[in-house]
């Protein structure tokens, strides 16, 4: 991709399923890919309606804008990078997205002040090349209500679970590892749970 031009990414469900999102030349700026995206949310189901989300490193918003399409009630996205913010509140205003909020911050200091147990799925996806994924983890899991899940995409294998989430589905497509945990959830005792 040349310096300064932008391409996109295409929403693959909901109500805008097939629009699309710009996505720009940042570095680090890595959407979560089309095959990962539609797994996440066969995993999560494809009605979202209530939900509460948190895309804590939003981007081009793929993974936030894809559950607003799937009619979660409120879905925040966080970007510190101004140039992305607007693009994500253009997005915003041209999809009319009444549910969505663009917050231009920073993911781990936003998290830090938000309430307790907000959210019901709070998607991880920061650069993979940063050491915020841990951070980020420790601070997500207090916004998480029970119940809720948090999704972790990253460039290797994830740590060890958080206090109170266990493992409900995990995957990797190439380099991308992508996990979802949830809150108070406890796998049958004869099984491994719904894992795949």
């Amino acid at each position: 991709m040349k310096p300064g031009r932008a391409h996109e990414v295409r929403l693959i469900g909901g109500s805008w399923k097939r629009s699309t999102l710009p996505v720009a030349d940042r570095p680090g700026l890595r959407p979560t890919p089309d095959r990962v995206r539609e797994t996440l949310f066969n995993w999560l189901g494809q009605d979202l309606s209530g939900w509460r989300c948190l895309d804590a490193f939003a981007g081009s918003g793929a993974l936030g804008f894809e559950a607003a399409s799937r009619g979660a009630a409120e879905v925040v996205l966080l970007e510190r990078d101004t140039g992305l913010a607007r693009s994500l509140k253009a997005s915003k205003q041209r999809l009319a997205a009444a549910a969505v909020t663009v917050e231009t911050a920073d993911a781990l200091a936003w998290m830090a002040r938000c309430a307790p147990e907000r959210f019901d799925l709070v998607f991880l996806d920061p650069p993979f090349d940063t050491d915020l994924l841990a951070p980020a983890l420790a601070r997500a899991t207090k916004l998480v209500a029970p119940g809720g899940f948090v999704y972790l995409e990253s460039g290797q294998a994830p740590g060890e679970l958080p206090a109170g989430f266990a493992p409900w589905r995990s995957g990797r497509a190439g380099a991308v590892h992508h996990v979802l945990w949830r809150r108070g959830y406890t796998p049958p005792h004869d099984s491994h749970g719904p894992m795949t």
